[in-house]
């Protein structure tokens, strides 16, 4: 489906111009709010209010959802509880809290269900992203600062989810959480960035980091996967084998780069084992996007020996134990894990954006629905489904 062209110059003009109205000002606007497991969403009146210390207040123009929000909606959310996402995003800064130097209002930005506070170990390394005081807590619902949540109904609080909170018209988080970008950049294209596709396209260039004319294989091809297959395809790989249970997939999966095909049911033997007799004893690189500690397990065991890396980005269940032969690691198979693509938010977004405006990526193809606010629970049944890859919902409608 292709998305009405916003009139960005004029709506972010005019939004700018109303500003000075609404700063230090509690904010009323509409959200839709998760009252109960697995029932729809209602939309309901909130306020919203002001940003405090290191905090932004942001009018959100475009969310989306992914999986993680399926799932506590589903089963794991409590009364009261925003169910949402940063999966697809883009807004304007609003207003400032006390502290923040590097945002203004009407600054386009894209907020992170991770964050970067530039302060702690993590941040100051190199090598990770696992910010101390901002990695994704799905349980905490308050801001940081004062343990308080911004959204209320009739002063009864309405929870935040994963610090970005966006199905609402205006949300607050962390500027730890938040990525300026360029302003020029079609704001229902690079919101997809936010989240899954980051995770994905950044699991392969940043930490599988294939060679020109390596072989890839994909571990799950829903949005996750084939952002990691588009990352294969940007990075030369001369074979990208597409591993999912779902056969109807293949089609969808080739507008990613994905060559080959194979479906575990199909045969009567690991998968791992089939992979490596396809291409002469395994794949250069691999990346697990399913969460099943068997295909976690297949997607290591499917490398090549001597050079072989893989990578696992989906999240298993707490009890689940990865089991494999101590020699697979001896003959010189490399393990690793990643989190939202080894990307810092604030400092590695804004050039992950640059990509697509450069034309080095693309982001079009995974956006295959879009919705107004009005049917946001429409994009939960077109996920659920398994329709969309990605369902933008415009907040204007």
């Amino acid at each position: 489906m292709k998305l009405k062209e916003p009139k960005t110059v004029l709506r972010v003009s005019s939004f700018i111009i109303n500003m000075s109205g609404t700063a230090g000002q509690v904010i009323r606007c509409k959200a839709a709010v998760a009252w109960e497991a697995g029932k729809p969403l209602v939309i309901e009146e909130v306020e919203v209010a002001p940003p405090q210390k290191n905090e932004v207040r942001l009018k959100i123009l475009f969310t989306s959802l992914c999986h993680t929000d399926v799932y506590f909606w589903e089963a794991k959310v409590t009364a009261n509880s925003y169910l949402i996402h940063a999966c697809g995003l883009h807004l304007i800064v609003e207003s400032v809290g006390e502290g923040v130097t590097d945002l203004q209002p009407g600054d386009h930005v894209l907020p992170v269900f991770t964050g970067e506070c530039k302060e702690c170990p993590h941040c100051h390394s190199e090598e990770s992203n696992m910010c101390d005081l901002l990695r994704i807590n799905t349980d905490r619902g308050v801001m940081i600062n004062d343990g308080q949540s911004r959204f209320s109904i009739k002063g009864k609080p309405i929870y935040h989810f994963v610090g970005t909170s966006t199905f609402s018209e205006y949300t607050v988080t962390h500027v730890g959480c938040v990525a300026k970008i360029n302003p020029a950049a079609p704001l229902d294209k690079v919101c997809v960035l936010s989240c899954g596709i980051s995770t994905g396209f950044g699991a392969t260039v940043n930490v599988a980091k294939p060679k020109k004319g390596q072989t890839v294989a994909i571990f799950g091809l829903g949005a996750v996967g084939l952002a990691a297959a588009e990352g294969a395809r940007v990075s030369g790989a001369s074979r990208i084998i597409g591993v999912d249970l779902n056969p109807s997939r293949f089609n969808e999966a080739k507008k990613f780069g994905v060559t080959e095909f194979v479906n575990p049911k199909d045969y009567d033997k690991p998968v791992q084992q089939v992979i490596a007799e396809m291409t002469n004893g395994g794949v250069d690189r691999s990346v697990e996007c399913t969460g099943s500690v068997q295909a976690m397990i297949s997607a290591f065991e499917c490398v090549h020996d001597g050079w072989g890396v893989a990578v696992l980005v989906g999240v298993p269940n707490k009890d689940d134990a990865f089991k494999t032969h101590p020699m697979n690691l001896l003959n010189e198979r490399t393990l690793k894990g990643t989190f939202f693509g080894n990307y810092k938010p604030r400092s590695d977004l804004p050039s992950v954006v640059e990509k697509y405006m450069n034309k080095e990526m693309e982001l079009e193809k995974f956006i295959t629905h879009a919705v107004p606010f009005s049917e946001i629970n429409k994009a939960f049944d077109l996920m659920l489904s398994g329709e969309s890859i990605r369902c933008i919902i415009r907040m204007d409608g």
